[in-house]
């Protein structure tokens, strides 16, 4: 039996020097414009879905391949977009990509990844090389950058969502961006320690990077305003966040500040590495001192005893941000250009 699409027309042979089918090819095939097969391609909404059908049965026929530096140079932008995020060795990362991208393809955009290292000078010259691509928007962690990466924003007219962090107090003039209040959440993982009866407690943090650092204000704050707070207690490592380097700093607080009787590690993989160092050196958690974290990362539920820590709705901004930078894209404006979606304290038995 014949398949629907053998009765599908044939476009002529390219004339193009290449011989490669054109996007005009399967305009000419379809009976239809160029810029409606550009459209159907790309799954717009305002194509009817049967001739979003056809034009793609009709390319797939030809074997027609789009040129994305073709469809770029025509329309002085691409169909990608690029993002640039700090590590791909943390899943807080991989979970935030993972949802981008997939909203992304759906609307019809690929995506182009940079990872900065959380370096500033490396993160203005990924972008100094992706924009050389005209993306047709941005995907920026964070709102901390040096003023060339800012400049670059700016003047490239393209559109940006910045992920994970908001600014301190909502603003009309704020750029976009999706995420939570950093210092908020450091505040209330430490006011909920001090609930549960504990005045020395123990800031450990590594990387140092913007939004750690937030953290670390949430905690001070929340001290000082019990009248509890302590300097010395501020425990400031720039090395890489990891589970070795949290048992580190376990042993490190326990030895020099014995009297400690909580830790708020500023991500979980520290926390996961101190529960580790306690169980290795009989330290009992929560008894003798409680351990917290920050972002609920895989495994955070198993340990012994369970982690308390800070839930980041990290899967939820990588969608949101790329929904809004698809309306942006689109030339439509966001309802609000800030996004607050919030974060939750899990308690568990480490507190």
């Amino acid at each position: 039996m014949p398949n629907a699409s053998d009765s599908l027309p044939t476009a002529p042979k390219s004339h193009r020097a290449t011989g490669r089918i054109t996007l005009s090819d399967v305009a000419r095939a379809a009976g239809v414009s160029p810029s409606t097969v550009s459209r159907a391609l790309r799954g717009e909404r305002a194509v009817d879905p049967a001739l979003i059908e056809r034009v793609q049965a009709v390319s797939a026929k030809l074997g027609y391949v789009p040129d994305p530096a073709a469809r770029a140079l025509a329309s002085q932008r691409s169909n990608h977009v690029a993002i640039l995020i700090p590590l791909l060795s943390n899943a807080l990362f991989v979970d935030l990509l993972d949802a981008a991208q997939k909203t992304l393809r759906a609307g019809g955009y690929q995506t182009l990844m940079g990872v900065t290292h959380y370096d500033a000078s490396e993160e203005e010259q990924l972008l100094r090389e992706q924009l050389l691509h005209r993306p047709a928007g941005l995907l920026v962690t964070g709102l901390d950058h040096n003023p060339a990466t800012r400049k670059l924003m700016e003047s490239s007219q393209v559109p940006c969502v910045h992920l994970m962090d908001l600014p301190a107090t909502d603003r009309d003039d704020a750029p976009y961006c999706v995420g939570f209040r950093q210092t908020d959440a450091g505040a209330a993982m430490t006011r909920h320690l001090l609930q549960t009866g504990r005045k020395r407690i123990a800031f450990a943090a590594a990387q140092l990077d913007p939004r750690v650092m937030q953290r670390l204000y949430g905690w001070r704050s929340a001290l000082q305003e019990a009248g509890v707070y302590e300097p010395t207690l501020e425990f400031l490592n720039p090395a890489p966040s990891s589970l070795a380097l949290g048992g580190i700093l376990f042993e490190q607080i326990m030895q020099q500040r014995p009297a400690v009787d909580a830790i708020f590690f500023c991500n979980d993989d520290l926390a996961q590495g101190a529960l580790m160092a306690a169980l290795r050196l009989g330290i009992a958690v929560p008894s003798q001192v409680a351990i917290a974290g920050f972002n609920d990362l895989t495994g955070s539920d198993q340990m012994l005893p369970t982690l308390t820590t800070v839930r980041t709705p990290r899967a939820q901004i990588g969608e949101a941000a790329a929904q809004m930078l698809l309306s942006l894209m689109r030339g439509e404006s966001p309802a609000a250009p800030q996004l607050d979606l919030g974060f939750e304290i899990v308690q568990r038995q480490s507190s």
